[in-house]
């Protein structure tokens, strides 16, 4: 009797031990959101926490597009003076419809404060507004573009080189983790911040200027509850890009996202949304891909 009691016994345990392991076999797997972003690299910081959550090819050069823009101001917002009153040439309005690059709808001739075309530039993306910045900063396009590569040396982003003000060439590489350190020093600078956090900014007329109206061609501002900036990039070659920063209680997240899609269709917006549901531990319904606003709708920038 005890053997048959042993015997009745093991059986029972191995019974119930391959049950549970094909329980287990068959429980879904659950993939994290941040494993279903597109983006070809990219990277998620706590900086609460000073902490990685998440990185893709985190030290691989790519084109960076119109992330260019963020240390065109930067290097603006640090020589100061930003009452500082620029004259818009014909030269500044040609050079982007000639690119056929994102604009701010500048006319020839308008006088604008440096802090206003901060606006025009990293709201519309506009790189009228950008090479008349770059120009009146330099002096001259050669010598601001020296600030930049200047600049991003002192910020330690060794793996970033910069060959124009804007983005529009192939030749502006960074990497997400100097990215990363670029969009840091930019929000610590309440002149950058107070711009990328609006979603829209209007300029009344004034003698020798026009009305200007500019809307935000980051749609995670008023897609995503607790973002605040900062800004979003496409051309050909370096596709959808997009580096964002955004609190929810006590902790802060940045991250940027490089080649989401190659055509300017959104698909950004999504990638980051998801890093930041998966960085804040939230459910925040993520609409389908939408493209920014941009004046021509086909422009890069």
């Amino acid at each position: 009797m005890p053997a048959i009691r042993a015997f009745i016994l093991a059986t029972a345990v191995l019974l119930i031990s391959t049950m549970l392991s094909t329980a287990a076999a068959a429980k879904p797997t659950v993939t994290p959101a941040s494993a279903r972003v597109a983006a070809a690299a990219g990277e998620l910081i706590n900086l609460t926490a000073h902490k990685e959550l998440w990185g893709r090819e985190q030290k691989v050069e790519r084109s960076i597009a119109s992330i260019t823009k963020v240390m065109t101001a930067l290097v603006v917002i640090k020589a100061g003076d930003l009452r500082r009153r620029i004259r818009i040439t014909t030269g500044d309005v040609e050079y982007a419809a000639s690119h056929n690059a994102s604009n701010a709808g500048l006319h020839a001739g308008d006088v604008l404060t440096a802090r206003a075309l901060l606006y025009a530039m990293l709201l519309p993306s506009g790189a009228d507004a950008a090479v008349a910045l770059a120009d009146s900063y330099g002096p001259g396009i050669t010598t601001f573009v020296r600030k930049m590569n200047t600049l991003a040396r002192k910020l330690g982003m060794t793996a970033t080189h910069f060959t124009n003000f804007d983005g529009l060439l192939s030749t502006d590489i960074s990497t997400p983790g100097n990215l990363l350190k670029l969009g840091r020093s930019a929000m610590g600078q309440p002149a950058f911040r107070n711009v990328v956090k609006r979603k829209w900014y209007t300029l009344r007329a004034w003698p020798h200027r026009h009305h200007y109206f500019w809307r935000n061609t980051n749609l995670l501002l008023k897609r995503y509850p607790g973002v605040i900036g900062i800004k979003t990039g496409w051309t050909p070659s370096a596709g959808e890009c997009l580096l964002f920063e955004a609190t929810h209680g006590k902790k802060t997240l940045i991250g940027v996202v490089l080649d989401s899609a190659a055509t300017n269709s959104g698909y950004t917006f999504v990638d980051a949304a998801r890093l930041l549901n998966w960085g804040f531990g939230l459910h925040v319904p993520i609409p389908p891909p939408t493209p920014p606003p941009a004046t021509p709708s086909n422009t890069v920038g």
